[in-house]
């Protein structure tokens, strides 16, 4: 079974927290901190592997969920790392975000992609001592995890695929140049996956050749088999425009069909560079259809015989050629789609944190930037509160509450913490 798209959660492991301690041994009555630094949290990391080939793997498995670092110690012992997830993908693999952001495409063995980085560690209170504080009671908690829903999107690696209608040749093709043994049979849909196949050509050159399940009329919109695998096209360089000659279906009618499908689905399919074939010439009155055809078309179409082999030895010669010509074509998630822009001359101040007001005497502080600080500052101490309301007023936390009204007593909360505002 071909599992071509799947939506998982991908959750990195958070850091461990940094530990308070200070040295107590016999004879040294003035020993100093010795809180270790907390291990980094496990990440999510996809690697594409050639032996992998589909994403049936997670289509039961939703989640992929990497450990948490390890807690510091005393006597200046780190915490151990968390285990990192390792998740093996195919090749052609596309990672996005449900948004559509596009994040990563891993099309060669041993491409990796962190989908989801694990937090540092926290310090302890040993790397905060200084000439100034010799006796820190404060440390960090780790830095929490990342937390995703990604699409993981399979788009086969291929140079040149075949299409056409059901019933056309295109698997028959397939088995006779690559050796590949797709299955064949008279009736629509034969072909319920796309099939792969290298072609060795007489001086030895080769290239991947990609059978895709038969197209019908209103594939892009969901008819058919065809929706399924039409993202797949975007991988080739190069397109064989299978139709037959046999007399049983117009093939003027099935070419204008299939070239309006891929203009349909989008991502510029339809102007990939084409060789038209011309299948079945062993059947009664082929060579008359054929002329009839390639005058409509306007160009002379490559004529071949899966019973005699005419002309498939010509289709493979020049397919190789016209792919050498041809660059890789961008797929219809690029990678600038996954590039950020930073402006440096915005307000840092104001895109540290969000202020809002939802009642009387309630003041709520959020925002993804406040929001991570938060979440590595030790509270159980009198230094690490007075080390947050510091941070909140370098951020402008204060100005803020000032400019919109706040007045002595208000209620400030940020996370699960509240104080008093005073002016």
């Amino acid at each position: 079974m071909l599992i071509d798209r799947v939506v998982i959660e991908v959750r990195s492991g958070k850091g461990g927290d940094g530990a308070i301690s200070f040295l107590q041994e016999k004879n040294m009555p003035k020993g100093g901190p010795d809180g270790g630094n907390g291990g980094k949290g496990g990440s999510v990391i996809l690697v594409a592997k050639r032996n992998v080939n589909t994403l049936l793997a997670y289509r039961h498995s939703k989640a992929l969920i990497a450990e948490d670092g390890e807690k510091g110690d005393k006597k200046l012992r780190y915490g151990h790392n968390g285990n990192d997830v390792i998740a093996e993908v195919p090749l052609g693999t596309m990672v996005s975000l449900e948004d559509g952001t596009f994040l990563a495409d891993l099309k060669n063995e041993g491409d990796r992609f962190i989908v989801a980085k694990g937090g540092r560690g926290g310090r302890g209170n040993a790397c905060f001592k200084s000439s100034r504080n010799r006796i820190p009671r404060v440390a960090e908690n780790g830095a929490p995890g990342e937390r995703k829903r990604v699409i993981l999107e399979l788009k086969l690696l291929a140079d040149a695929g075949l299409i056409g209608f059901p019933s056309v040749g295109k698997s028959t093709l397939l088995n006779i140049v690559s050796k590949a043994n797709v299955p064949t049979a008279d009736y629509p849909f034969t072909t319920l996956v796309p099939n792969l196949g290298v072609v060795t050509l007489p001086d030895q050159n080769q290239f991947v050749l990609a059978d895709m399940p038969g197209l019908i009329e209103g594939a892009s919109q969901g008819k058919g088999l065809g929706i399924q695998f039409l993202r797949h096209i975007e991988r080739c360089r190069v397109l064989l425009h299978v139709v037959s000659m046999d007399g049983e279906r117009d093939p003027y009618e099935d070419y204008l069909t299939i070239n309006e499908e891929l203009k349909r689905y989008g991502a510029d399919l339809e102007k990939r560079p084409q060789i038209v074939v011309a299948s079945k010439m062993d059947a009664d009155d082929a060579e008359t259809r054929k002329a009839e055809f390639d005058k409509k078309i306007g160009q002379t179409s490559i004529g071949i015989s899966a019973l005699t082999d005419q002309g498939v030895e010509l289709l493979m010669k020049k397919t190789f050629e016209l792919i050498t010509k041809t660059p890789e074509f961008k797929l219809s998630h690029g990678e600038e789609g996954g590039i950020k822009v930073y402006d440096a001359h915005q307000d840092k101040k104001a895109r540290a944190f969000v202020l809002e007001h939802p009642k009387d005497y309630l003041w709520v502080i959020s925002g993804e930037q406040v929001m991570n600080k938060f979440a590595m500052i030790n509270l159980s101490t009198d230094e690490g509160v007075a080390q947050l309301i510091s941070y909140l007023g370098r951020i402008g936390v204060d100005e803020a509450l000032k400019e919109k009204g706040a007045k002595n007593g208000d209620t400030v909360a940020i996370g699960d913490f509240q104080f008093d505002y005073t002016e």
